[in-house]
């Protein structure tokens, strides 16, 4: 038997809130971004129109206003691709990257621009219907209420039941998955494996008189926005802050301290200055026990649980791939300053699956059910070369390299049609590739569907290929192996290069810190005993 040390996983989830509700949503960043599931509020798609006027004249041709501006995109994906090639410094690539995302985000935001206006609803008007008849309102409301917690109706509770049967029956049921109902309080040591404790931050700012927090790169944004908004503001300035604007998302801790300084910016409820932007971790903290002693937080996302089942799982499964762990569940995310209503919330229903393969046989059995598919894609090449997503075959996206393998073709096709079951309209729905730039850590491809709404595209359910980058981290962190076998028709010998130490030598020297050492030299990744021999046998 071959011990198969890496177990590929597709990893897909999704937000749920009743279908009526304007985009709500998420992160994470953070190591994933989880947005709710909402139908379009405006009508505008992905399909470029000529722009017209209230008598349905036409008075001017999208593609000949966005030519430039695609232009300008492709020469810069262009300039990343051969820096790359040429092995520049990081910091002209990183620079080269910036004005990339610069020239994309003026490229979407002219397009969104461009888009018929005719069935625009008014959100405000929407939003507030929907709270006087008790389809969902703001928790605690009579003590005053808490941003980012909702409490949700007998109309908001029914649909939302009836979205949740039908993710249900449409992925657990229909594909056989193994469902599972995991804890929501998660002990320290698991969430600092995979990541989330180190890196799940944003940067925050305090009004330094009454400690009133912000996010620092939203609150940044609209003070920039409001100042482009002043008459008295040059063409000149405008643009240069609609580029600090497109940036923010790449700007650092230090970055973000120069531009609140350079702006003058100042808390917007009391213009108070602000403290430095520094970071803060997105999760609730909390501790487990009376005693206080075991640190915890609640669940950032519910897709740990499965990875920490993953033995039971594969044992209930017969010890065979692929096969797939589901949970449905809450998950938490402290969130800065969630002022845009379901947009950003600090408490949310997730649905999430984590499909196992064989990273050597990345093929679905019942991938033709879906090939025939006509989706609108929007590829990481087609995003850096300034081209317009492009309604496409599913089995044509994969056969061309597009969609990197079948099994992820398989899950955006199954993703296409829940959504378009539960209601959203399929000329407002895309999958948006993530762009290098941009991948998680975790991830080597990832697909976002999007929906066109009032507020633009907003992500609603991500289909990333994690390949086997959580359970490394958790068999490295518990010395537990979380790998699949499988059975070889011949024998094969394998070279296994590890430390082999004396441990009686061992123990006399290092004493009570010998299980330290004999841990690290286990850990020890086969590049660094190479080296260490030779570094070992040069000094004689």
């Amino acid at each position: 038997m071959l011990r198969a040390i890496r177990s590929a996983c597709v990893a897909i989830s999704s937000v749920f809130v009743p279908a009526f509700f304007p985009p709500v949503t998420h992160s994470n960043g953070s190591l994933l971004r989880r947005c709710p599931l909402s139908l379009p509020l405006s009508a505008s798609t992905s399909r470029l129109n000529p722009v017209r006027d209230k008598s349905g004249t036409a008075v001017m041709d999208v593609e000949e206003s966005l030519a430039p501006l695609r232009l300008a995109v492709r020469e810069q994906g262009e300039l990343v691709k051969k820096l790359k090639a040429d092995g520049a410094p990081r910091m002209d690539v990183d620079k080269a990257v910036a004005e990339l995302k610069t020239r994309k985000k003026t490229l979407d935001v002219k397009e969104l621009a461009l888009q018929p206006q005719d069935d625009a609803i008014d959100r405000n008007k929407m939003e507030d219907a929907l709270k006087r008849r008790f389809f969902y309102d703001q928790a605690f409301a009579i003590y005053g209420g808490v941003s980012g917690l909702y409490d949700f109706g007998p109309m908001g509770c029914a649909l939302k039941t009836n979205m949740l049967q039908i993710w249900r029956q449409h992925f657990i049921h229909e594909e056989q998955f193994l469902e599972v109902d995991c804890t929501m309080l998660t002990p320290e040591p698991v969430l600092k494996a995979s990541g989330h404790v180190d890196k799940f931050s944003d940067f925050m700012v305090k009004d330094v008189k009454n400690g009133e927090c912000f996010r620092a790169d939203h609150l940044l944004k609209a003070h920039l926005q409001k100042l482009m908004a002043d008459k008295k503001c040059s063409q000149e300035k405008k643009s240069t802050m609609q580029n600090v604007i497109t940036q923010l998302d790449n700007c650092g801790q230090q970055e973000l301290a120069d531009l609140f300084i350079e702006y003058n910016v100042k808390s917007p409820s009391t213009g108070n200055d602000l403290t430095p932007p520094i970071t803060f971790n997105l999760m609730f903290q909390t501790s487990i026990g009376p005693g206080g002693n075991i640190p915890g937080y609640l669940r950032p996302e519910t897709a740990q649980g499965i990875f920490l089942n993953f033995k039971r799982l594969l044992e209930f499964n017969q010890d065979r791939l692929p096969f797939a762990g589901a949970q449905i569940g809450k998950s938490f995310r402290n969130e800065i300053s969630p002022r845009s209503g379901l947009i950003r919330v600090r408490e949310f229903t997730m649905a999430e699956i984590e499909y196992f393969v064989d990273p050597a046989e990345k093929t679905h059995p019942k991938f033709e059910n879906v090939a025939d598919l006509e989706i609108c894609l929007y590829s990481s090449v087609a995003q850096t070369t300034g081209q317009p997503a492009q309604i496409m075959r599913l089995g044509d996206a994969v056969s061309q390299g597009i969609v990197d393998n079948s099994v992820l073709g398989y899950f955006i096709g199954r993703i296409f049609l829940f959504l378009v079951k539960v209601g959203v309209n399929k000329e407002k729905l895309r999958f948006r590739q993530h762009m290098d730039n941009e991948m998680a850590h975790y991830a080597c491809d990832c697909w976002d569907a999007e929906t066109k709404t009032s507020y633009g595209w907003i992500e609603v359910v991500g289909c990333a290929d994690r390949s086997c980058y959580d359970l490394q981290c958790h068999t490295r962190a518990t010395k537990v192996p979380l790998v699949a076998e499988k059975l070889l028709t011949e024998p094969k010998t394998v070279d296994v290069v590890q430390f082999e130490p004396n441990k009686s030598l061992v123990g006399k020297a290092f004493k009570k810190d010998a299980r330290q050492v004999t841990d690290f030299l286990a850990a020890c990744d086969p590049c660094f005993i190479e080296s260490s021999e030779k570094e070992m046998q040069d000094k004689g």
